[in-house]
């Protein structure tokens, strides 16, 4: 390993001895070569945990090595004895434990680093050996340390003492124990904090120790506070925590550890301490404010989380406390302090933002009262989340344009999740206040537009109506008597700024659904809204709140509609807009003109498309390149958006999953749709620029996605279309096969296979682009995982809606069966799952088809072996079972949907499959746990019944493995999320365990669940969830 061209060739057949290991070392150091320090990195790696290990770590360790060559030596000892502890025979113990205390006792005075992992090393030791083989180990580990002798100086043996107490917890919480010896150590650990809480307060409290020492003694009990000490055993050291919080070296250790002292799920059960901590808290308000008054912006940040940490994990504990009602209020305005603190987030502060989950709570605890306590309580509540109201918009006010200006693209990114932050708050508060609250909002907003003697500032205004739009948004106003007064009000604002322009566009966009029950007042905002479309800064504002007027009031705007019509036509051809607002306001059309009778609507998409349709008439005589090609996509894009929305019959929505076609409520007026007419005017021109860019995938997308969209939009309206679309799908795939093209084929299926006049069109483009799709099978399906996901949803569809089209004797079912079979070994989970529904629908008709039934007779034991995939010895299962775990924090929500279909497949083999049920029972605790994260709010809300699933999959198969798992992944505080309670958490678990049959009673609890882990239970904007 000395120089690079050796290394490189051979680092795998060197032995593991102590020069090699040595040279390993230097070469993963100091060689400049990133490939050799990788080789060097992988090579120690294996020494690490090779049986050698044993002889050369010791002789790492000599005084006369480097500190990285000891430090190696240290962690090459842990890992040993943490992962291969089974492989130390029981009569080594005493004197591994020795050699440890003594190497441990000689770097007392050396490296930190290597005295560290030494400490580490022995704690796991201590791990693996309590109670039984080490019984009180932590007693023997101060006594040895107390003891003089072995050279060592009172501060250096008084440092590694405290340095090993503190890292025996943290390694327990990181250890690999068996589940049933964490229970049993954690035990024995929590027996051991008497021989600790002596040793930490006398330390803490001789004004003779070094602020070092000090510091280390904040430290070791801040992690002996995760192994949930009983708050009453540590109240003394607590209190010993806050008078330590005046010194500045000691401020952040201190804090942490009053913070994970009071923030045990345990500690609520000790009343008394936790309401002698109320003045300790309170008595912190003078060092706060002098903070803030220094601009000191860790010290209030530290203060503040211990005054949020007690008032949210204790809020009805101190509630209840009626005696003690006034010191509780009192906290709850040192809070109300923090949250207004001087200053904008983030450049000035950033500790408001930690009080606002206290806000919930605290109101979640009032509201879910008894209804005479609960009145009590809002009697003094009711005015303090007024006062908290007002507090929340000064802090939501923009700062002076100067400094705004000033101000990063972070720090505007981190203050405009703030304000939706506050906007979150302010639509949860509104459920305590009601209507009093928007009175309240109107009250200021109209003393601030009319009072002519005092100058308001833009700022204060936009914070008003930032209010009235968070609150707008989710909760239905429509009752509310101030709405008017606000519209009338909005005229009057001088618009002058374009974060106050913004607002006023979204209060008018979250008011769209009052407006269609109060359509005489469209006159008082359409204005502002058109006048706003010219504007580029407003676009995403101005575009939305079109768009959402159009939807909910397009039957009250028909005298507007020549008015928005020419304003749009306008913006879109000065390309004032990106392009995703483009194809917003072209929705936004479509639902305006949806309204209209049926010749203003050919004479405005006249005027609307023609500019389009003869720039495509020119793209599509030019020779392709780049630059036509994305000009031909955007005005196709135009197109499909504005098809989507214009729609002049009313239908209900399609359902879920497809399987039922939209309703259609009321008969179309008579005469062809304008759609349609506009679609057979084009679709020459559409084929000349297929003709040109069939073989690009964008192009050819955005070409079926026009029709698809009217497909779905029009149903059997589009019937005019089928047999010449029909035709022309069928040569486009013919030539050049892609997905966006059986996707198109698979809409035509499920609207129209099932309609005698149209069947045949619709068969003759299934035989084809089934036979088309068999020969790219033929050729090598891998290179197109697209169109064999496509093809087998399509397959799925046909068998759904019209199972006659297998009945054709041109249609090679046993060739299909085999692509399918094929197409189930794809590593694309999309691709698998299409599959799996495409057999679920095959293999039901088995006995009306006997073609079909010969196929399955004759070949259904491949489709088996492909099943039985996971019965092979050569399947890494546990690997598959770590990627699913991983799959589901994905932020795609189709990959978690199919992820979790992936595991409530799995689970139920576990009977059947020793090897998996070995799997989950060494890691099924960290599926649980990525479920939990996602429903306490690391996923969609869509997705709580694939998660419900799972968790019902788990508790039918490994019952008494989730019992043990819930208990332990919802332990620690804040875990799914800070908003839920331990009691909640407990009654949530308890909940799961008993529903081993009624899958739909496991949904709902999961909904509720994630609900209240959101902030969002009983809350209208989850009524309809």
């Amino acid at each position: 390993m000395e120089t690079a061209g050796r290394t490189a060739a051979t680092p795998d057949t060197l032995d593991f001895t102590v020069e090699n290991v040595e040279k390993a070392l230097h070469q993963l150091y100091y060689d400049p070569n990133i490939e050799n320090k990788n080789l060097a990195q992988k090579w120690l790696m294996q020494a690490q945990v090779s049986p050698q290990a044993w002889q050369f770590c010791w002789a790492l360790l000599n005084p006369d090595k480097v500190p990285e060559i000891q430090y190696f030596g240290a962690s090459a000892l842990h890992t040993k004895i943490s992962r291969y502890w089974s492989d130390i025979p029981t009569d080594q113990y005493e004197s591994l434990k020795s050699q440890l205390f003594s190497q441990i006792a000689r770097f007392s005075s050396g490296s930190k680093m290597v005295l560290t992992r030494l400490c580490v090393a022995l704690a796991s030791l201590a791990l693996n050996t309590m109670p039984e083989a080490w019984p009180g180990a932590v007693a023997e580990m101060v006594r040895v340390f107390q003891e003089e002798g072995g050279g060592m100086d009172g501060r250096a043996r008084c440092l590694a003492l405290l340095e090993l107490l503190t890292v025996l917890p943290e390694e327990f919480q990181t250890s690999r124990l068996p589940q049933y010896r964490k229970g049993l150590v954690r035990g024995a650990l929590g027996q051991e904090w008497g021989s600790v809480c002596p040793l930490l307060q006398q330390l803490l409290r001789r004004t003779d120790s070094p602020g070092a020492v000090k510091a280390r003694v904040l430290r070791c009990l801040s992690s002996w506070m995760l192994l949930d000490v009983p708050l009453c055993e540590s109240e003394g050291l607590v209190h010993d925590c806050f008078n330590a919080l005046p010194d500045p070296e000691l401020f952040d250790t201190a804090v942490e550890a009053v913070v994970n002292a009071i923030s045990q799920p345990d500690s609520q059960r000790y009343m008394n301490t936790l309401i002698k901590l109320v003045p300790q808290v309170l008595s912190l308000q003078d060092q706060l404010r002098e903070a803030v008054q220094n601009g000191d912006m860790e010290t209030c940040h530290g203060i503040c989380r211990i005054a949020v940490t007690l008032g949210e994990n204790h809020s009805r504990t101190l509630l209840e406390q009626v005696d003690h009602w006034q010191s509780f209020l009192a906290l709850v305005n040192m809070i109300m302090f923090c949250t207004g603190i001087p200053g904008h987030y983030p450049v000035n502060e950033t500790t408001s933002s930690l009080t606002l989950t206290f806000w919930y709570t605290l109101q979640d605890e009032i509201m879910s009262c008894e209804s005479d306590k609960q009145a009590v309580y809002l009697q003094v509540y009711r005015p303090v989340y007024f006062q908290l109201v007002d507090v929340l918009l000064h802090k939501a006010q923009f700062p002076s344009d100067e400094e705004y200006a000033s101000w990063s693209s972070d720090e505007k990114e981190q203050f405009r999740i703030y304000r939706v932050d506050i906007s979150d708050t302010l639509m949860y508060v509104y459920e305590m206040l009601g209507a009093e609250l928007l009175s309240n909002l109107y009250d200021k907003l109209g003393r601030l537009l009319t009072n002519t003697e005092q100058p308001t500032s833009w700022q204060h205004t936009e914070a008003l109506l930032y209010g009235f739009q968070s609150i707008s948004e989710t909760i239905d106003v429509n009752y509310s008597d101030v709405i008017p007064g606000l519209i009338g009000l909005i005229p009057r604002i001088n618009i002058n700024n374009v974060q106050l322009a913004d607002t006023v566009m979204f209060t008018i966009g979250a008011l769209a659904e009052w407006l269609a029950d109060h359509p005489v007042m469209l006159s008082s905002v359409l204005p502002l809204v058109l006048q706003a479309l010219g504007n580029s800064d407003l676009s995403v504002s101005s575009v939305s709140t079109l768009k959402k007027i159009c939807r909910e009031c397009k039957y009250d705007l028909p005298p507007y509609a020549t008015n928005i019509v020419a304003v749009s036509q306008e913006v879109l051809i000065k390309q004032i807009h990106k392009t995703s607002q483009c194809m917003w306001l072209m929705q936004a059309l479509g639902f305006l003109l949806s309204a209209l009778p049926v010749e203003d609507i050919l004479r405005n998409l006249h005027s609307l498309i023609t500019p389009y349709i003869q720039q495509l008439e020119k793209l599509a005589d030019e020779t392709p390149n780049p630059s036509n090609k994305l000009a031909i996509i955007h005005i196709l894009g135009l197109l499909s958006n504005l098809f989507t929305t214009l729609d002049i019959s009313k239908q209900d929505d399609e359902s879920a999953d497809g399987s039922v076609l939209p309703v259609k409520t009321a008969p179309p007026p008579p005469g062809p749709n304008p759609v349609v007419v506009v679609l057979q005017q084009v679709f020459a021109l559409i084929q000349t620029i297929l003709s040109k860019w069939l073989n690009d995938s964008q192009v050819v997308e955005a070409v079926c996605a026009i029709f698809e969209k009217s497909v779905k939009t029009l149903l059997h309206d589009f019937a005019p279309m089928v047999s010449q679309l029909s035709e022309m799908l069928g040569q486009m795939y013919s030539t050049i096969p892609q997905a966006s093209a059986l996707d198109l084929t698979r809409q035509m299926v499920h609207i129209f296979a099932s309609e005698t006049d149209h069947f045949p069109p619709i068969k003759a483009l299934f035989e084809l682009v089934t036979s088309v799709t068999l020969s790219v099978f033929q050729q090598g399906p891998r290179d197109h995982p697209d169109i064999v996901d496509s093809f087998m949803q399509l397959q799925a569809q046909a068998l759904k809606r019209k199972p006659d089209l297998f009945l054709s004797e041109s249609l090679d079912v046993k060739a299909v069966f085999h692509c399918g079979i094929l197409s189930l070994k794809f590593p694309e989970a999309p691709t698998v799952k299409a599959t799996c529904l495409y057999f679920t629908e095959l293999l039901p008709h088995c006995s009306d088809m006997p073609l079909l039934a010969r196929v399955v007779q004759e070949d259904g034991k491949l489709l088996v072996q492909a099943v039985d995939l996971f019965l092979s010895e050569s399947l890494d299962v546990k690997a598959v079972f770590h990627c699913g775990i991983l799959s589901l924090k994905f932020p795609e929500a189709p990959t978690v949907k199919a992820t979790c279909l992936y595991f409530t497949e799995l689970l139920p083999h576990c009977s059947d499959m020793p090897l998996l049920a070995r799997v989950v029972q060494e890691d099924g605790k960290l599926l649980v746990q990525a479920v939990l994260e996602g429903i306490g709010g690391g996923a969609s809300r869509n997705l709580m019944d694939q998660f419900a699933e799972v968790l019902f999959s788990l508790n039918k198969h490994c019952f008494s493995l989730l019992a043990v798992w819930l208990k332990e992944v919802l332990q620690p505080p804040e875990f799914p999320s800070s908003r839920v309670t331990t009691e909640q958490k407990n009654n949530f678990s308890q909940q799961i365990l008993r529903e081993r049959v009624n899958k739909r009673r496991v949904k709902d609890i999961v909904k509720e669940f994630t609900l209240i882990c959101r902030g969002l239970h009983g809350t209208e904007y989850a009524s309809e969830y």
